[in-house]
């Protein structure tokens, strides 16, 4: 590890964190929520969505107006089975971890439940929700659109967001199956990783309006949001690697996330006006919870689910190769590790940690790396 990252305890930092959004006007409830999807994501090596999204997301849209930090949460909708609900562009994190509840209630009750929420913004990771159903013995499944970011397969113009598509399965492991990744064949908050480590980005990731790979980071960031570059579909640039696949994907969650509830989609959710000004993102959500024990006895799903990742890991590996993987197993290692040792924090993330503290005048905090 770098002599210029310093670890620092994951509870401590969850501590930071929830004061700073007290501080921003977020209620003692709703901040401890934000602070727990967001250091959940710490803790589980998710680096892109944790205390690196903390400044540059909510405490820097909060503080410019164009995100509410109470949120109104609203059932506008309701079914059996089914609700929509308005975040009232409130707090992302507050409005999917009730979203989630609501389709969980629902699917204890009747099987199955679904909710799409409207007028959100960004919700952490899209994991965070897909676990609580499947702590809770069900299969979890969630997607969020987001502000313009990938090229279609073919074009150039950043379009789709990132979206991704979450599953969570209860299983007989320590773990649980949790699959979280964007439809991109990377997304911003890594790249904002890569900016932040002074690293160029891999071949294929970026692509800009003259059809090459970009690779400067810091450029790419800037470019991003001017639109003069975008994020490759997952599969890469053209249909070689099968990025028409990630197209695909992406398109099926901007169609959920907001014509399930009639919210803006493409290049309405940029955060800007016509005139170049910031206004809140309105973001759309899906959230779906699946009862197993309506299905199957919730035990043998669990069996077999485990079974499953189990032959999987005990497959022949590919030369040079040490082991193989399932999804949500190296999340749960980071955790494991992470729990122990604290969240790494580069000189950027130190430095932003010092200027929301001095700026909020949050005079209880003193940190190691000062």
């Amino acid at each position: 590890m770098s002599d210029n990252v310093v670890r620092i305890d994951s509870y401590l930092l969850e501590c930071f964190m929830g004061d700073v959004f007290r501080a921003l006007g977020v209620p003692d409830e709703d901040a401890a929520i934000c602070a727990d999807v967001l250091i959940t994501s710490d803790r589980r090596g998710i680096d892109s969505h944790g205390i690196g999204r903390m400044k540059p997301f909510y405490y820097e849209r909060i503080r410019a107006g164009i995100q509410e930090s109470v949120t109104r949460f609203e059932v506008v909708r309701e079914g059996p089975t089914t609700a929509v609900v308005d975040g009232n562009n409130g707090m992302g994190m507050v409005i999917g971890k009730r979203s989630m509840q609501v389709a969980i209630d629902k699917a204890k009750r009747y099987g199955m439940g679904m909710v799409a929420a409207k007028n959100s913004t960004h919700y952490g990771i899209a994991g965070y929700y897909a676990m609580m159903a499947a702590a809770q013995g069900m299969i979890g499944i969630t997607g969020t659109n987001a502000r313009p970011a990938i090229a279609p397969t073919f074009g150039v113009e950043n379009m789709l967001g990132t979206n991704p598509l979450t599953f969570g399965m209860p299983t007989d492991e320590e773990f649980d199956f949790i699959l979280d990744c964007a439809t991109s064949t990377t997304q911003r908050g890594k790249i904002e990783v890569y900016e932040r480590a002074g690293k160029p980005l891999p071949e294929g990731w970026v692509i800009g309006h003259d059809g090459q790979s970009k690779s400067d980071a810091h450029a790419v960031l800037d470019e991003l949001v001017a639109g003069t570059a975008a994020l490759t579909p997952l599969g890469g640039i053209g249909e070689d690697g099968s990025g028409y696949k990630g197209y695909g994907y992406a398109t099926v969650v901007e169609i959920l996330s907001s014509a399930l509830q009639s919210g803006p989609f493409l290049k309405a959710l940029s955060g800007f006006d016509e005139h170049g000004g910031r206004v809140p993102f309105r973001l759309g959500h899906f959230f779906i919870a699946i009862d197993v024990a309506s299905f199957v006895d919730l035990a043998e799903f669990r069996k077999t689910t485990g079974e499953i990742l189990r032959q999987l890991r005990a497959s022949k590996t590919a030369p040079g190769q040490k082991r193989i993987y399932t999804a949500g197993e190296k999340e749960y290692l980071a955790w494991q590790e992470r729990r122990v040792k604290g969240i790494p924090l580069n000189q950027v993330l130190q430095r932003q940690l010092r200027e929301m503290r001095d700026e909020l005048q949050l005079t209880q905090y003193a940190f190691d790396f000062e």
